[in-house]
């Protein structure tokens, strides 16, 4: 008989609660609930013409009397155990809406965010993303949760798109999961991991970098694109990496880099490279192939948009993968607004220089190092 088998070790410690700490942002910030400050502001704005459908799927509301609305705030902003509410307020310290974190199971380090309500006032507005985003690194990086839950009735189709523009990932339905204002609801399940985190952090703080906004406030680059999770190219499927891929992509890279020091006399750029450190900075997207990572590019939107690094794992040399994950990294940085890509590799690399070449590639600079010379190379978007 074989013996049992287990999942990745886990650190075990409990994570600690959720408490009424103040998060602030550049369009907004998250603040404890103050009934006598908030309550008629946050009725007005949340009991106008859209009132049906701002509380359509929440468990309360909308509130015929305000008497009624007052004391449901006062309810929520006593409560400091689960769940554990916020106001979101605008730079002028107006409640604009709230949300929630809730469902919270410090041994498993799992938490919810829910009972989420904005206004019109907060609706498709940079603080109504960036709320999130303070939510969500309050959880991971101050808290240390491993899990964080977007659950929501599945006919709410806005809450089912703002799951995967923020970088949730769908994973399935609950069949009458609860009865909610008399009525069935199915819920839709999404969850955002630990260790997906430092690639969806990338995409928030480009989406909210005043850059990525024009002079009438209109975004360049939807977050949707930013979060973009999965890509198909030349038969390769590739995904966004994660921390746990870090020692098959420092693996694959040696695989792929190695046999070019021979040539080079110097340790290739790719293998000195702490993959980790490299996700809060730089896309890392990767293709699997019979359980293994087959494929690995690297790429990183700056002053001069660039494919950092480039790797095929030698077993899989012959099936043009260097070729897809090549034509994906170009269209890749343009989906992020490059109007140009650069690249560098070893001087002493003729025939990957040629082949660059071949594909579109300019030679540009020749930069001397203390132990190589690199040989950058640039092509602008027709």
């Amino acid at each position: 008989m074989t013996a049992p088998t287990f999942g990745f070790p886990v650190d075990t410690h409990p994570a600690p609660r959720p408490t009424h700490v103040t998060l602030k942002g550049r369009y907004c910030a998250l603040r404890p609930l103050h009934p006598a400050r908030d309550t008629d502001g946050l009725y007005a704005l949340s009991h106008g013409p859209e009132a049906a459908w701002q509380w359509a799927y929440l468990f309360s509301g909308p509130y015929a009397q305000k008497a009624d609305f007052d004391a449901h705030v006062r309810t929520i902003a006593a409560g400091t155990n689960d769940p554990v509410y916020w106001a979101i307020t605008d730079l002028n310290d107006r409640a604009i809406g709230w949300l929630s974190l809730m469902r919270i199971d410090t041994t498993h380090r799992v938490i919810e965010v829910g009972s989420i309500l904005y206004t019109p006032a907060l609706q498709r507005t940079p603080a109504a993303t960036e709320a999130q985003f303070l939510l969500m690194t309050y959880v991971f990086e101050t808290l240390g949760y491993r899990r964080y839950e977007w659950k929501c009735n599945d006919l709410n189709e806005p809450s089912k798109k703002a799951a995967l523009r923020f970088g949730f990932s769908f994973e399935g339905l609950f069949r009458q999961h609860m009865i909610a204002k008399g009525a069935n609801r199915d819920t839709a399940w999404f969850s955002m991991l630990d260790c997906e985190w430092p690639q969806r952090r990338l995409a928030f703080t480009r989406w909210l970098a005043p850059e990525n906004f024009d002079a009438a406030g209109q975004q360049k680059v939807s977050l949707a694109v930013m979060n973009q999770l999965t890509a198909e190219e030349g038969g390769l499927t590739l995904r966004r990496a994660t921390l746990r891929d870090v020692p098959a992509i420092t693996a694959l890279k040696e695989a792929a880099y190695l046999p070019n020091e021979t040539l080079t006399g110097a340790v290739s750029f790719p293998r000195m490279v702490d993959y980790a450190e490299a996700m809060a900075t730089q896309e890392i997207w990767v293709a699997e192939e019979d359980g293994d990572i087959a494929a690995c590019a690297v790429i990183e939107m700056g002053e001069e948009p660039v494919i950092v690094s480039l790797a095929v794992h030698p077993r899989h040399h012959g099936k043009r993968y260097g070729d897809a994950i090549l034509r994906f990294s170009e269209r890749r940085l343009r989906d992020l607004g490059a109007p140009f890509v650069t690249l560098y590799t070893n001087f002493k690399l003729v025939q990957r220089i040629d082949w660059y070449a071949r594909r579109g590639f300019v030679r540009t600079t020749v930069k001397e190092m203390e132990d190589r010379k690199v040989q950058y190379m640039r092509k602008d978007y027709a």
